[in-house]
């Protein structure tokens, strides 16, 4: 019996040996990855940048506070092979759109707004159409965490619940009632942006008003979720939530590859964990026949495929499946 668990035991050393410690966001990095011929391709999304802030970018503090976990009979629903929300509900216009948090840890509040948005759309039989301010949630939601030094998902829908959120676009938009007011910053060398740096200044302040020559007031504004907000755990629960209601926010423990993700669906192969971050799942499918969830990260278009990504579903990869939250419109 001993003679099998060392056997194990080696094995799983040799394996790890095997693994070379390769510098973040490095040639090295992207090298490895794509010679080792995994599910993904990797290449550089972050060209100019200090790893400080893509350290900065992970601002989801995991195993927060859970939400009533809500159970999903499926029952006679037969779920498709492949789901693709911006396929199921074209009208939705924020299903497309990719945001970017700047330099700032508010991932928790922008896959939360996107999510918000989506679902306020799809609820209304594609009548109602509107960006939720991540802004607002990001600035005003004290019970969230630590603002752009991190924030719980959970705390994010419930904050939707209890106060309600106004409307409000990407950066310099003059959309809604709060648009962004945190700059993208350049990830290529070339660019017009500023420098992304680690420094990502402090979080804004809550400004219960809107932009001048927005109406309605604030108040008036604001978008709420019903009460019987909801975790959901196994993926097919998930998948039935986001069939029959929209998109949820989930989020993961981030790996130094991740960061290099372009293509195909990832899984975790080399570097150390970064920290958590949270996104918006959108659907799932199969590619090459390996499952994966589709997700849209809040980086920018110029990160990753355009924005969106894959990841392995169906075995928790990286926590994936273990921090779902979402909500229902008011």
């Amino acid at each position: 019996m001993w003679h099998a668990a060392f056997l194990l035991l080696a094995a799983s050393l040799s394996m790890s040996l095997a693994r070379p410690r390769l510098q973040p966001m490095s040639n090295e990095m992207v090298n490895y990855i794509n010679k080792i011929n995994t599910t993904w391709k990797a290449g550089h999304n972050f060209h100019n940048v200090d790893y400080s802030y893509v350290q900065k970018l992970c601002g989801t503090m995991l195993k927060g506070p859970k939400l009533p976990v809500m159970v999903q009979y499926a029952g006679d629903l037969k779920l498709p092979k492949d789901f693709d929300a911006r396929e199921q509900w074209p009208n939705c216009p924020t299903l497309k759109e990719i945001r970017d948090q700047g330099s700032c840890g508010s991932c928790w509040a922008f896959g939360a707004a996107e999510a918000i948005s989506d679902r306020v759309c799809i609820h209304s039989n594609a009548k109602v159409s509107v960006e939720i301010s991540s802004e607002d949630l990001l600035t005003c939601c004290d019970s969230c965490g630590m603002g752009c030094n991190g924030g719980y998902p959970s705390a994010a829908w419930d904050f939707w619940t209890s106060e309600g959120l106004v409307t409000g676009g990407l950066y310099d938009s003059h959309i809604g009632c709060r648009p962004y007011t945190i700059p993208p910053c350049e990830h290529h060398v070339n660019g017009s942006r500023p420098a992304c740096t680690g420094e990502g200044g402090s979080t804004p302040d809550c400004i219960t008003r809107c932009e001048s020559g927005y109406a309605p007031a604030y108040k008036k504004d604001k978008h709420f979720g019903k009460k019987g907000k909801r975790s959901v755990m196994i993926s097919m629960q998930i998948q039935t939530e986001i069939y029959k209601n929209g998109p949820v926010e989930g989020a993961f423990t981030v790996y130094e590859d991740f960061v290099l993700y372009k293509s195909g669906v990832y899984q975790h192969v080399s570097g150390s964990a970064v920290g958590g971050h949270a996104i918006k799942i959108l659907g799932w499918g199969e590619e090459d026949g390996v499952p994966y969830w589709l997700c849209a990260n809040s980086w920018n278009t110029d990160w990753g495929d355009n924005g969106f990504f894959k990841i392995l579903r169906g075995s928790d990869h990286c926590g994936i499946e273990s921090e779902i939250v979402a909500g229902i419109p008011k």
